[in-house]
């Protein structure tokens, strides 16, 4: 009987699991969760936080019980510290009782997640300063969130958690501060004319103030507890400080055991979840993933990738021979009043890739004008001058645009020309779309920039 060790039971690591058990029930699988939580889903965590909803066990999609009625033997509060990948055993350390123990494998896959990136400020271990990334940030964070006396609430980072945190906040009626290091929000995922209309929104939410170009120096504590934020503009008073600046892989144990890795520690794979050490998989966000349009290997730390990519492993595992072609990287996120999507490569990656690209802005509507509800809807499309590929694109407006970017991604992954968008039979009526849907005028304005 072949035995598969999991290290690390979230999305990739559970998706990898019920997999290969499904398709192939003799295959003996033992996962070593590191927290006392397993199969469950981070993206709802600012939501939860912001009480949007109140049971946090919602974010759970199985629970230990249940892989075991299915054979899978879930160790919570293990943590894999070490790997021998001759021997083909890893160390385990039982965090209940502090004992250590190996276990041998046939098989391994690492799924270990990623941390958020915790700086070197000082106070930063100060009360009340918060990461939001895993499941007891969420618990511990609500807590604090839902007393009445922290009014004041500062986050530092405006990426996606930045932002979903600021609108948590907001929700609880919390007086927010944004600080960003860089000149946009989100950038590196959205381009300027997008974030400039997310910019906008935020600086027009009451008790919302967004601070760009800005350093934090130092966290201002005060018999333990976090009471400020001092940057190199200023000083502000603070009740509660969510550090939101990005994430690392959880591959420090891996380290100079001979992995192909990325700068930042992400496991370089292949398509079928391979790392370069043999036996060894990986998928989730500690390893790296295919991007289509770029065409190497980056690191998107994305729930939708890393389930489909645990899926691939468990398949593979099982026998059965499949593949995960790539990612786009497509994303979305709501920041207050508006909605906004990507997909593809952004026009400063086509110029970072030297592509030979044309790209066009528009603002157009979301649906009909006589019927009530229509809305603005902007729109960025980036395509090939030479062979008219679309490439890339992002949406944003307060109704429509998200599900609109699903249309480019599956015009992107289907190689459309600029012409086929510009004509693509997408459907209309006069509560949903006009006549001519915001995305075939996208391709007709990029066709006729072309001429």
């Amino acid at each position: 009987m072949k035995k598969i060790i999991i290290i690390g039971g979230v999305a990739a690591g559970m998706s990898a699991a019920a997999k290969a058990k499904r398709l192939n029930p003799e295959l003996e699988i033992v996962v070593y969760e590191k927290t006392d939580i397993v199969s469950w889903g981070a993206c709802g965590l600012p939501y939860y936080v912001g009480d949007f909803y109140q049971d946090a066990n919602i974010m759970i999609a199985r629970e230990p019980e249940q892989f075991a009625k299915d054979g899978i033997v879930v160790k919570s509060l293990h943590e894999v510290i070490d790997i021998d990948i001759t021997k083909k055993e890893v160390l385990v350390l039982n965090k209940k009782t502090g004992e250590k123990f190996y276990d041998s494998y046939d098989e391994v896959i690492v799924t270990t997640g990623a941390s958020a990136i915790r700086p070197n400020i000082k106070n930063i271990d100060s009360e009340n300063i918060f990461n939001l990334k895993d499941f007891r940030d969420g618990i511990e964070l609500k807590k604090a969130m839902l007393k009445e006396e922290n009014r004041k609430v500062i986050i530092i980072g405006a990426g996606y958690i930045g932002l979903e945190a600021g609108e948590a906040a907001r929700h609880l009626n919390k007086e927010v501060k944004i600080i960003q290091l860089s000149s946009r929000v989100l950038p590196g995922s959205f381009d300027k004319e997008i974030t400039d209309l997310m910019e906008e929104e935020l600086n027009n939410t009451e008790n919302l103030d967004l601070h760009l170009e800005e350093s934090v120096e130092e966290f201002i504590a005060k018999d333990g507890k976090v009471v400020g934020v001092k940057t190199n503009k200023g000083e502000y008073p603070a009740d509660i400080v969510i550090v939101a600046i990005g994430v690392k892989p959880n591959t420090e144990f891996l380290k100079d055991k001979g992995f192909n890795m990325l700068r930042n520690g992400a496991l370089i794979i292949d398509s079928k979840g391979r790392t370069n050490v043999e036996g060894v998989y990986a998928a989730g966000d500690c390893a790296s993933v295919y991007h289509k349009v770029r065409k190497e290997n980056v690191y998107i730390p994305l729930a939708t990738t890393s389930n489909k990519i645990g899926r691939v492993v468990g398949e593979h595992l099982a026998g059965v021979e499949i593949e995960f072609a790539g990612t786009l990287g497509s994303a979305a996120i709501k920041v207050m009043n508006l909605e906004a999507g990507r997909t593809g490569i952004t026009e400063e990656e086509a110029k970072e890739l030297n592509i030979p690209y044309g790209n066009v802005f528009i603002e157009d509507a979301n649906q009909t004008g006589y019927y009530p509800g229509q809305e603005d809807l902007f729109a960025k499309l980036i395509f090939h001058k030479e062979t008219r590929e679309v490439l890339g694109g992002q949406l944003i407006g307060k109704k429509g645009a998200v599900l609109r970017v699903d249309v480019l991604a599956a015009a992107i992954d289907k190689h459309m020309t600029i012409d086929e968008l510009g004509m693509l039979d997408l459907c209309y009526a006069p509560p949903f779309a006009l006549t001519w849907d915001t995305l075939n005028t996208l391709g007709n304005v990029a066709k006729s920039k072309l001429k």
